[in-house]
């Protein structure tokens, strides 16, 4: 889909929206555009299912929905669904399709228990297939059907429910080509509202730029093959940077060619990834995701009934965790194998490190990992100082990025991406300065497709690039105390032209000649004048 029709339909329901939202918070509002949007999507998933496979018989007459409600009835009801949610892992009753809904709508048939009938009919039926049940339970928990921000009664709030979904429905959702475009249009209106919310919108998305980045370099070495490609995500959120990755896998549309893990601590965050995975065609058996404290609760897999724990381990790591935040670094955690190795935790009210090393845990052993984390990892002392020594003695630490300030919503700093592998030969890191090319921005900056192939070639190539990037040998690290400050290896100044003196002294002798010549012709004129 062209960007520019993106945008187009995206400004048209930004200008909606705002009228539809009244006084509440666009950052909650996207809780009822987004979910309605998904709705939609597995509902028009689900009729294409039921064309596609002949599970139904469609007169001519008659449409797909109408055919459904006929067929799917009375006692044959619970075997249409049996049959539906075996293979997409979910079902959605006749009379709560979108197609039903809107006709309701349309009619003014729609009470205000009606939604909440159909949020409570899909949960039931989502427990059909236990082996998908988890995918889907509870992902519509965060439409606040009782916010009086939606109206002051519940004939007025359902009539707000009523114009969301009217303008959902508006949405044009097929390209020239007749693709589904609902996941691009879903996940171009996860960034917007992140870009709206400002600070809180840097908890769920990672933008696109940083995202690609990311993906180019854990997918470097992947190649097309038989084998399913696994990439995990601690702190997922709203599961962007997770289907980056797979969209530089070579096979990536090919069905198992690659499966998403992921967790996440934020419910709703969590159900915007699941939402997000979803309508991006990832079907449930390709997608592993939790809800929980990453570093609280070691998933996937850990300790089995008898305590003893077995992680698996992923061909690519990715993450985007919040900076800096505070953590219990418990001394009881020394034991958790994920830290055991290092000696120190990190500080409290500095997690970063923590997240390295759960991520680093769950890596195999010919997989890539790369996170974005503050510059304070870099040189910070302490605890920090010495899990960063040990890493690097383990030669686990591949490359250090530095990339531009104000590229994250809701922070001005400059981050870094550190990329480590498990299995590397060479004893150098390679530092690449990224920092002083972007695209300036008024609120925020952007790299574009030349900034990032810049990083990403320089990061293959893995050679010395005046003022740009540097292979540094493990002795110079150690000399450098273990400190990875960029500058220490990149020598970004620029010399200025030396001053040739005699020219400079030259050049005001002609102006002090120019001066007094000019000075001498005013005052003949003043003389004239009888001045």
């Amino acid at each position: 889909m062209a960007k520019n029709n993106l945008q187009s339909i995206s400004s048209r329901l930004w200008a909606m929206a705002n009228e539809l939202r009244g006084n509440m918070d666009a950052g909650e509002f996207k809780n009822y555009i987004l979910a309605f949007l998904f709705y939609r999507y597995l509902s028009e998933h689900q009729e294409e299912y039921l064309v596609t496979n002949n599970v139904i018989d469609i007169p001519e007459d008659s449409s797909v929905n109408e055919a459904y409600i006929v067929e799917a009835s009375g006692e044959d009801l619970p075997d249409y669904l049996d049959d539906i949610s075996s293979s997409l892992g979910y079902a959605i009753e006749p009379e709560d399709t979108w197609v039903s809904l809107n006709e309701r709508i349309d009619h003014s048939q729609v009470i205000p228990s009606d939604y909440q009938t159909i949020f409570d009919n899909f949960n039931k039926n989502a427990e059909l297939n236990q082996d998908a049940a988890r995918d889907f339970r509870g992902i519509f928990n965060d439409i606040n059907l009782g916010d009086s921000r939606l109206g002051s009664s519940t004939t007025a709030r359902a009539k707000s429910l009523n114009n969301i979904v009217k303008l959902v429905d508006e949405i044009e959702y097929k390209n020239g080509e007749g693709k589904d475009i609902l996941g691009e249009i879903y996940e171009y209106l996860i960034g917007q509202f992140a870009a709206s919310a400002g600070k809180k919108g840097g908890e769920f998305y990672t933008p696109y730029p940083v995202s690609k980045i990311l993906a180019k370099i854990v997918t470097a070495n992947a190649e097309s093959s038989k084998d399913t490609f696994t990439v995990y995500d601690p702190t997922m959120g709203s599961g962007s940077l997770l289907l980056t990755v797979g969209d530089e896998l070579p096979d990536d549309s090919t069905d198992g060619a690659i499966k998403y893990y992921g967790q996440e601590l934020n419910t709703t965050t969590y159900n915007l990834a699941r939402m997000n995975l979803m309508m991006h065609d990832t079907t449930y058996n390709n997608m592993f995701l939790s809800n929980a404290d990453t570093l609280e609760s070691d998933w996937p897999d850990g300790p089995d009934e008898k305590g003893i724990d077995r992680p698996r381990s992923f061909d690519a790591v990715v993450a985007n965790p919040p900076y800096s935040a505070h953590w219990d670094n418990a001394e009881t955690k020394l034991k958790d194998p994920r830290f055991s190795e290092y000696g120190k935790l990190a500080p409290a009210s500095k997690a970063d490190f923590a997240f390295v090393l759960h991520s680093i845990y769950h890596l195999n052993h010919k997989g890539t990992m790369a996170i974005v984390l503050p510059h304070g990892v870099l040189f910070r002392g302490g605890a920090e100082g010495k899990i960063r020594q040990t890493l690097i003695e383990k030669n686990y630490l591949d490359t250090v990025i530095g990339l531009p300030s104000k590229l994250f919503y809701g922070t001005s700093i400059p981050t870094t991406i550190l990329v480590f592998k498990k299995d590397k030969e060479n004893k150098d890191i390679l530092f690449i300065d990224g920092s002083n090319e972007f695209e300036k921005g008024k609120n925020q900056n952007n790299l574009s497709n030349k900034n990032i192939d810049k990083i990403v070639n320089t990061f293959n190539s893995r050679k010395d690039v005046d003022k740009y990037a540097h292979v540094a040998p493990i002795e110079e690290i150690k000399e450098n105390d273990f400190n990875l400050n960029i500058p220490r290896y990149v020598d970004t100044f620029e010399e200025e032209e030396p001053i040739d003196l005699e020219e400079v002294n030259k050049l005001i002798e002609q102006d002090n000649a120019e001066i007094a010549k000019l000075e001498a012709e005013i005052d003949e004129q003043l003389r004239m004048l009888g001045v």
